[in-house]
């Protein structure tokens, strides 16, 4: 990343993620009481005294876990503290300073980083209890008294983070990266496939169903451009979402599919298509987002000669409500097929955002309603009088009409297959308003 980064660790259940949200000012982090439920590094952007930095929140820190979980949620906090430029060091004032706290501290004072001890839940205002001054003992410097429910002592902390920052770098970020969310069924390999193209492990990844429950926003710039992933919990149906936490996060994911340009929607080749694939892929195309379908495990699916046309085949039906979505057959695992992956997500980006001209519109319209003529019904035909695209993102085309009643559905399926080979709208939904031409407008 261009910003310098800042990372924000600590035990489970001394209010990071809180903290977290307040400085960035939005509710990013998953806040909950159950200890251990921020797993994966969280990416925010806070903006202080003129400096724009990226803030990292990261899983509870577990000394000596024996869970398979918790030792990976230590991983990803210790990568954090890696890639950070400061570090903010979460303790609970109600809890005073802990075995943990004492361990975690002399972990970050080996980081040789700067870190920033903050003492949260300091709820009331003005002088802070004797119990603050207990957390001298952990040889950080003064401590900075916190409450991230309130915000009081925020600022304070603020600015003891710009003034530990490393001189602004002149580099700024691009805005012209590409979008793109990872969105699926749980347990398809979405980590995985977020992991390969980062080339190192930002998502946990394990065979535990719901492993991912925050959205990740991973910056990556390859010989294909720049791109910005997000890694999304994945969605089940509604009923089996059984407790909040699940619920939080299938939010997330259709929160990171509106911030998108691009939906990745995986499936597992080994399982095949499923009716919640569907449904998943349904929330992108109704977003008007572009989409790439992700046939994902190819590696490990037994094939013949004939194995990928026919799984193919059978995958246009499935997903017949968007033909125009490219079926990529990859393998998050070894890597098969990333390059090509990556083209469609341009493609279908290049695509989302495509603007043509109502001039050539209109040309492309005579030609084709001279092709085949427009329907009829009890005499009375319809006639088209010009159209003009609107909107971008997805493209979308507004037609003047005599009628709408006689421009059936199997007419804009027909006009819609010719603006596609047209333009190349190859990867992206089109919508079309249809809108009579009333007496206002000289009809």
């Amino acid at each position: 990343m261009a910003k310098s980064v800042v990372a924000i660790v600590g035990r489970p259940n001394v209010g990071k993620s809180t903290l977290f949200n307040k400085l960035i000012g939005s509710r990013v982090s998953i806040v909950d009481d159950t200890p251990g439920v921020t797993r994966d590094r969280v990416y925010g952007t806070c903006e202080w005294s003129g400096r724009e930095f990226s803030i990292v929140d990261t899983g509870g820190i577990e000394i000596d876990p024996d869970d398979e979980i918790l030792s990976r949620i230590r991983e990803q906090a210790e990568l954090a503290i890696d890639a950070a430029d400061v570090i903010v060091f979460v303790t609970d004032i109600r809890a005073g300073v802990t075995a943990s706290d004492a361990e975690i501290a002399s972990m970050l004072l080996k980081s040789g980083k700067p870190v920033l001890l903050c003492v949260n839940k300091c709820d009331s205002i003005g002088e802070p209890p004797a119990e603050f001054y207990e957390f001298y003992s952990l040889g950080l410097g003064d401590p900075i008294c916190v409450s991230s429910v309130h915000g009081h002592g925020t600022g304070d902390l603020l600015d003891a983070i710009v003034k530990h920052l490393p001189p602004e770098n002149e580099d700024k970020q691009n805005d012209d990266a590409i979008r793109v969310a990872v969105i699926g069924k749980p347990n398809v390999g979405k980590s995985s496939l977020v992991n390969y193209i980062s080339g190192e492990e930002r998502c946990i990844v394990s065979n535990q169903a719901g492993t991912t429950r925050d959205a990740i926003d991973i910056e990556i710039e390859n010989k294909h451009g720049r791109f910005v992933f997000v890694d999304t919990a994945g969605m089940r149906r509604k009923s089996r979402v059984e407790n909040a936490i699940e619920r939080y996060s299938m939010l997330r994911a259709q929160m990171a599919i509106e911030r998108s340009d691009v939906c990745v929607i995986m499936i597992d080749g080994t399982v095949g298509f499923t009716e919640q694939d569907s449904k998943v892929a349904g929330l992108a195309h109704e977003a008007g987002k572009g989409c790439v379908i992700a046939v994902n495990k190819w590696d490990a699916v037994e094939k013949t000669e004939n194995t990928l046309s026919l799984y193919r085949k059978r995958l246009q039906q499935d997903f017949s409500f968007m033909s125009y979505a490219d079926i990529i057959f990859i393998s998050a695992k070894t890597g098969q097929r990333i390059d090509r992956l990556f083209e469609a997500i341009k493609e279908a980006a290049k695509a989302n955002a495509t603007r043509i001209t109502t001039g050539a519109l209109n040309e492309i319209l005579a030609q084709a309603t001279l092709r085949v003529q427009p329907p009829t019904d009890k005499g009375k035909r319809l006639k088209i009088y010009y159209m003009t695209q609107v909107s971008t993102k997805p493209p979308t085309f507004v037609f003047f009409v005599n009628s709408k009643d006689l421009f059936h559905f199997s007419y804009q399926r027909y006009l819609e297959n010719i603006i596609r080979d047209t333009f190349g709208l190859v990867g992206t939904p089109i919508h079309f308003i249809v809108r009579e031409r009333g007496e206002k407008q000289g009809g």
